[in-house]
């Protein structure tokens, strides 16, 4: 029983965490969360050897965002290493960009009458263990899609919507502002939020100050319950220099450089050392 026990507390510590730097409001409504998120959403993870689905790829101006893809990287990696087959779902232009060093299924971008169809082709092809998404725009009550600004973005986004709402095996969302997909679990606790919040749900939402840690929560328990510091692995500089070479823009400045939503690399390497210290891994 002390194990189970010791494993919630972690999790605690793991959620907050994340969350201190309150940076858009997710430490504001996490008490809408049962508390427990990173530890469930692992443990759905753990137990997958077939693939899974991760949905990514935050549209900017004419291209995509540094939040997502760098936690979407770590977590196909990790995955990879488990013995998992994951696979990035997203539409161009990520999708064309991370195609020749991963296995990517692509998605139409826009509003199209394909969705449906494209999701359960998708989910029949590769029957999943699981559906991951990071940091991917969720849909709106009116069905649109719309950044922090509150612009609509749907003309520029691809739907993962669909793959969540159809998919036959567990959902996981990891967001941090309100507006991704996932957060139609804490719809109520949004509503002083300055945003248009995504009304998709899904199994297990995880929030963080920046999408790409929630990654790293998850990651966490994996690397405990498998004995391998998967977060080490992680270099932060690397998989942004990497994306940076690809044309990504951080979400907040817009600006091709080496951030995620305006925060200094440096700042996901501490989150990184700061994990492995809960689990005792640093």
């Amino acid at each position: 029983m002390e194990n189970v026990v010791n494993e919630a507390a972690l999790s605690q510590q793991i959620e907050d965490a994340l969350v201190a730097r309150n940076l858009r409001g997710m430490k504001t409504v996490q008490p809408a969360l049962q508390t427990g998120y990173y530890l469930r959403a692992a443990r759905i993870l753990n137990k997958c050897k077939g693939h899974v689905l991760i949905g990514t790829g935050f549209p900017v101006v004419d291209t995509f965002e540094t939040d997502g893809p760098v936690g979407a990287i770590a977590l196909y990696r990790a995955l990879e290493t488990l013995g998992a087959t994951p696979v990035i779902v997203c539409g161009p232009p990520v999708s064309q960009a991370l195609m020749k060093d991963f296995r990517v299924h692509e998605i139409r971008v826009g509003e199209h009458q394909e969705r449906k169809l494209e999701a359960f082709q998708a989910l029949y092809h590769y029957n999943p263990d699981a559906v991951l998404s990071i940091e991917r725009p969720g849909q709106a009550a009116d069905g649109g899609y719309y950044n922090m600004r509150g612009e609509s973005i749907s003309p520029r986004t691809a739907c993962f919507d669909t793959f969540i709402n159809n998919a036959k095996c567990p959902t996981i969302g990891i967001g941090d502002g309100g507006n991704e997909i996932g957060m139609g679990n804490i719809t109520e606790a949004l509503k002083d939020l300055d945003i248009v919040s995504a009304s998709t749900r899904v199994d297990e939402l995880c929030i963080a100050d920046v999408s790409n840690w929630g990654a790293y929560g998850i990651m966490s328990f994996l690397s405990l319950w498998n004995n391998i510091d998967l977060l080490e692995a992680v270099k932060p500089l690397e998989i942004l220099e990497y994306l940076s070479g690809l044309g990504s823009v951080d979400g907040v400045t817009r600006l091709n450089e080496l951030t995620e939503d305006g925060l200094p690399m440096e700042e996901g390497e501490s989150v990184l050392l700061e994990l492995r210290k809960i689990i005792g891994m640093a």
